[in-house]
């Protein structure tokens, strides 16, 4: 047993041991000197010690050390006491733990740590009669010996101790409760006992302290689970708090430089619900992709910030950052935890963190269920030699990903996601502001409403700097409302002044030398602009900035003055980049060194010339400068010369549609452009050019598809013109992709009371459209407003009347079905309008939309226009449709009927007969009486339909009967009777209880003409559904009929008609046809006659004959038979 109790401390090791008793030195563990809690019982006797193991003020300590005590009395750091009670105490006897809830001890907690336990061998240090140094032998069942009895447990640490520190960990030695600290780590392996004790020995044991040791459930393991997510350890011990701090200390140090543009941004909600669903999902890769200025590190700093607060590893990396060999994205990672792991060990006092590759880190957070995510700021900003060969970059950063667990956000312009080709990866499109975070954007900045022009006013860059430069400037703002130039114009001016101010300071500069020294910087930064332009990142090289801005003395031209490098980098025009420099904000510098390219050359190597033919092709998201270039043009030239260069583009993506550069120049162009007004021929030539290619089955560019369209700055008339032409371009249905008319009904579903009006005016063509045929342009916009109508109904109505065209008079009659309401509204307020056309129109409306009314609110307001219309004297051609209104009304019909009625009677064309059916049931004899005047004269078609459709069953007899009398005297009637009544017939049964009375009315009582038409219409065919009551009806016919011109025209109607029952039918009709001799004759030259026009009739009547000759020897004449013989070409027995 004396070998196993050999231990390296003070009395026993070797010469020169730093754990010497007493000590409270450390060494790599970086012990906190002032780590323990001493604890004394209420009469100052010591009881033990303890260490926090939380931020909260958790205290670990031995049960001993508060066994049976009411009160404990701790000593912290600078002797600072706390008293707390036993309710503060959680005793855990069966583990030989207790926790102690205390606060203001100034202690630092100490890591716990994660392995599951320590080896055998390992050395540690122990508190005990000061730090020194001990060896654990293993693990061994020992006993703890409490107040309330015996507790066993099964795997305490056994150590290795010399004899000074043996007397320390005796019971009452005062060591209980200390901890047990690895000593590489530092982490708390255990926590001593005194009043532990084995078979063999009694003193010199520990409990294990590990999330995964035995018991350690409950209010321990919560404990634990905080420490490791709270208190950072390292090397083997390494837990997710260290984690947190390596990656928390990296992104302070690689995190965005001198802010992001946009103080205190406000939440993007959409944005950071995607981030939500990307770290809550199996995606390995998002792409923040946006334009410059549109906020890419601002949100990526905001999501740092909440991952955080949250306690989720969070990695940031720029683009400048990476190294022309990388094999993927971790090599970055490594080398940013590299710059990272010196300030983390300087901070904690440790001489190194141990393994902290990135690839330990992932595995770890994976593990724990919070993924490593980095964030890739910037990746255009990598070596030209790296972009080259992107990828194999990509490829092996996504392979490295799912290997290690980790998630990456990539946040970029465009143009370097598409050639990233991250495999299906989802990607995050970052614009302006919407609405309501521009006003709270506004709000937060301190800026003005309409400080800035509609196209620039929720732009966050823009926005940023504005309130950067309004917060320097103590004069109050012009009120006429700043665009993007002038805010950018502003900042620079504020910029290059800020670093005069600061370079005179260091030389002794006042007054009007430092505006010239300010203007003298001005003319440095626009040369670091025309620097940075070429085929590279955009970045000055250190050798160009320290020629532009140098760091020593400036030459006399520059003033002499000394710390020019130092003073544009501490005001943060210019940030680090790598091994160079570039401008902080990538919008402005864009924007900065497009007022020095040279277009026309640039135009002519990247378009004209084409990009195969570069030595050194242009990376595409160097684009902004072009595109700014473009924008100054049309600034310092007028809107002609950008048209023609524009135009230029356009011949030019006709030659090519594959030219990335023309199709990308042309609409990012157009769609910068505050207003594309004066640019309307050029949209018209592409639209055009669109078109055409599509009919030549050539490839359009989706960067002039669709969504192009509708983000160009456009008054809607000139917008839905050109998707007027533009939606000829759509392919059928079933093809993918967005499409033109897609976008048309995306402009209306957000703006109705602006689209509405355009769409109203496609009503006039009719074109085809080639995806959809069947379909015009005409009906496409009908439908269009219909499906969208929701979103502006009262403004539709009023278009839809002031158009004054059949397609509009279509969809408001549809309307007048669906949405009641609506019409009930607009013929409300037409009716008091003093244009004349809309009030005619509420007469009109008002009579259409009447029949589908089933509110009383929608009832008043008709009787309301009504009314309105009847007090102008001077729309007295009106009032007909205005008492047809109101007698339709039952608050009004009684009062309003006699005058009605009188409208009727006379024929008013504004007064509509239908309008009277409501009041045929309650006044039946007024209203008959005034149709049967109306019926005497011209044009009573409709007054017959509406009569014949108002008819109710107790007065279908009275009403045929009237119908008869005007058929005596208007013979032409007799034709719309037939044809009203073969229309009613096709409703089959619904139509019996009316139909079957009215009819069989007219066929007794009706003149000759009326009856002869009613029999053609009393054979089938008619849908099915009539068959039965044709036949019921023809059958009263044939029942009481002896007119021969009635008889012949049934005859005639049947034959033409068919049917399975035309034998039966034509021998009934012969039966009586031959009572007379006149009939006989009629029937012998009406089978003639249907034999020669009717086609198949010749051969059944033949057959007929030939079948049954004795059944019409008495109806068929002898010159009939041969004359049907001869038309059938057959012989028929005589």
């Amino acid at each position: 047993m004396a070998s196993r109790n050999r231990s390296r401390e003070a009395d026993d090791s070797p010469q020169g041991s730093t754990d010497r008793p007493g000590t409270a030195g450390h060494e790599d563990s970086a012990i906190p000197g002032d780590a323990l809690v001493r604890m004394h019982d209420p009469a100052g006797r010591p009881r033990g010690t303890g260490f926090l193991a939380d931020h909260h003020g958790t205290l670990i300590t031995s049960h001993e050390a508060v066994d049976g005590l009411p009160r404990l009395v701790l000593y912290g750091a600078g002797d600072r006491r706390r008293v707390v009670s036993a309710d503060a105490v959680t005793p855990l006897p069966a583990l030989g733990l207790a926790l102690v809830r205390t606060e203001g001890l100034g202690v630092p907690p100490l890591p716990v740590t994660v392995r599951d336990g320590t080896g055998t061998g390992a050395y540690v240090r122990i508190a005990a009669g000061g730090w020194r140094e001990a060896r654990v032998l293993g693990s061994t069942p020992v006993t703890y010996a409490a107040r309330d009895g015996f507790h066993s447990l099964d795997d305490a640490l056994e150590l290795a101790v010399g004899t000074a520190g043996r007397d320390a960990l005796r019971l009452g030695g005062g060591a209980a409760g200390g901890p047990v600290l690895d000593a590489v780590t530092g982490a708390v392996v255990g926590v001593l006992g005194t009043a532990l004790s084995s078979d063999h020995r009694d003193v010199g044991f520990a409990v294990p302290l590990h999330a995964r040791a035995a018991g350690a459930a409950g209010p321990l393991a919560g404990l634990l689970a905080e420490n490791a997510a709270t208190v950072p350890a390292y090397g083997a011990d390494l837990n997710l708090a260290g984690v947190l701090e390596l990656t928390g200390t990296s992104l302070g140090l690689d995190g965005p430089p001198g802010g992001t543009g946009v103080p205190q941004p406000v939440e993007r909600v959409a944005v950071a619900a995607e981030f939500t669903a990307f770290t809550g999902g199996s995606a390995t890769v998002l792409g923040l992709v946006g334009p410059p200025g549109s906020g890419r590190t601002t949100e990526l700093a905001a999501l740092a910030a909440r991952r955080r607060r949250d306690g989720q590893p969070t990695l940031w990396l720029r683009g400048c950052e990476l190294r022309d060999g990388d094999a993927s994205v971790a090599d970055a990672a490594r080398r940013a935890l590299e710059r990272a792991a010196p300030a983390v060990a300087a901070a904690s006092a440790r001489a190194g963190l141990g393994d902290t590759t990135p690839e330990r880190l992932a595995r770890l957070a994976h593990a724990l269920g919070r993924p490593l995510l980095l964030l890739l700021d910037g990746p255009e900003e990598m070596p030209p030699a790296l972009a080259r060969r992107l990828t194999d970059w990509t490829d092996g950063t996504t392979r490295w990903l799912r290997e290690a667990g980790a998630r990456l956000v990539v946040a970029c312009r465009a143009e370097y996601w598409e050639t990233a080709s991250f495999p299906a990866e989802r990607c995050v499109r970052l614009g302006d502001l919407t609405e309501d975070e521009a006003r709270q954007a506004c709000r937060s900045h301190g800026i003005p409403d309409r400080a800035l022009v509609p196209a620039d006013a929720r732009h966050p860059l823009t926005l940023g700097l504005l309130a950067e430069v309004r917060a320097a400037v103590t004069e109050p703002f012009e009120a006429a409302a700043a665009d993007r130039n002038d805010v950018f114009a502003a900042y620079l001016d504020l910029m290059c002044l800020r670093v005069a101010e600061r370079l005179a300071a260091g030389n002794g500069l006042h007054g009007t030398a430092v505006r010239r020294l300010a203007a003298r910087v001005a003319g440095q930064v626009h040369e670091a602009a025309r620097r940075s332009l070429g085929p590279g990142p955009g970045d000055l090289d250190r050798e160009a900035f320290e020629a532009v801005f140098p760091w020593g003395p400036a030459p006399a031209r520059l003033g002499g003055c000394s710390g020019w490098a130092t003073a544009v980098l501490a005001e943060g025009l210019l940030v680090p980049a790598g091994s160079g420099y570039r401008f902080a904000h990538e919008g402005l510098a864009d924007w900065l060194q497009g007022t020095h390219l040279d277009l026309d050359e640039a135009l002519r190597a990247l378009v004209h010339r084409g990009e195969d033919t570069q030595s050194d092709p242009v990376p595409h998201h160097r684009i902004g400068p072009v595109v700014q270039a473009l924008l100054y043009l049309a600034r310092q030239h007028g809107a002609g010369r950008l048209a023609s260069r524009l135009a230029d583009l356009v011949h030019a993506l006709d030659a090519d549609p594959r030219s990335w550069w023309a199709a990308r120049l042309l609409a990012g162009t157009l769609s910068a452009l505050p207003d594309a007004t004066p640019y309307t021929e050029v949209l018209g030539l592409l639209a055009d050019r669109i078109v055409a290619w599509r009919r030549q089955e050539r490839p359009v560019p989706q960067e002039v598809g669709p969504g192009f369209w509708t983000g160009v700055r456009l008054p809607e008339e000139a917008r839905c013109a050109l998707l007027r032409r533009l939606v000829h371009a759509d392919g059928p249905p079933c093809e993918a992709g967005p499409r033109f008319l897609d976008a048309v009904a995306g402009l209306l579903a957000a703006d109705p009371t602006a689209v509405q009006p355009q769409l109203a005016r496609w009503f006039d063509d009719e074109q085809p459209l080639p995806a959809t045929p069947h379909a015009t342009v005409a009906t496409a916009a009908q439908a269009l407003l219909h499906t969208h109508r929701h979103g502006a109904l009262d403004e539709l109505a009023d278009v839809l009347v002031d158009r004054a065209h059949r397609r509009a008079d279509e969809l408001l009659a549809v309307l007048a079905e669906e949405e009641p309401s609506a019409v009930c509204r607009a013929v409300d307020r037409w009716a008091g309008d003093e244009r004349p056309v809309r009030r005619s129109a509420a007469v009109a409306h008002g009579l259409r939309v009447a029949p589908h009314v089933s509110t009383g609110g929608d009832r008043a307001l008709l009787r309301y226009a009504a009314l309105t219309l009847l007090a102008r004297p001077a729309d007295r051609a009106l009032h007909g449709g205005a008492l047809a209104l109101l007698v339709q009304d039952p608050h009004t019909r009684a009062r309003y009927l006699p005058r009605a009625l009188e409208y009727l009677a006379a024929g008013d064309q504004r007064f509509s007969p239908d309008a009277l059916a409501g009041a045929l049931l309650t006044d039946p004899e007024p209203v008959l009486g005034a149709f049967a005047a109306r019926l005497e004269r011209p044009d009573a078609e409709e007054a017959l339909r509406a009569l014949a459709d108002a008819t109710p069953p107790g007065l279908a007899r009275r009403i045929a009967a009237l119908v008869c009398r005007a058929a005596e005297l208007r013979p032409e009637l007799a034709g719309q009777v037939a044809a009203y009544a073969d229309q009613r017939l096709d409703r089959g049964t619904a139509a019996r209880p009316v139909l079957l009375p009215l009819v069989t009315g007219l066929l007794e009582d009706g003149p000759v003409r009326l009856r002869c038409a009613l029999a053609a219409v009393l054979t089938p065919p008619g849908v099915p559904a009539s068959r039965p009551l044709r036949r019921e009806l023809r059958d009263a016919l044939l029942a009481r009929e002896h007119d021969t011109d009635v008889l012949d025209a049934l005859l005639h109607a049947a034959a033409r008609n068919g049917g399975d029952d035309l034998r039966d039918l034509v021998h009934r009709i012969g039966l009586l046809l031959v009572r007379t001799p006149e009939g006989a004759t009629r029937f012998d030259r009406a089978l003639v006659d249907l034999g020669r026009h009717v086609p198949g009739f010749a051969a059944r009547a033949a057959a007929w004959l030939a079948d049954a000759p004795e059944e019409w020897a008495a109806l068929v004449g002898p010159s009939a038979h041969r004359l049907i013989e001869n038309l059938a070409g057959a012989g028929v027995p005589v």
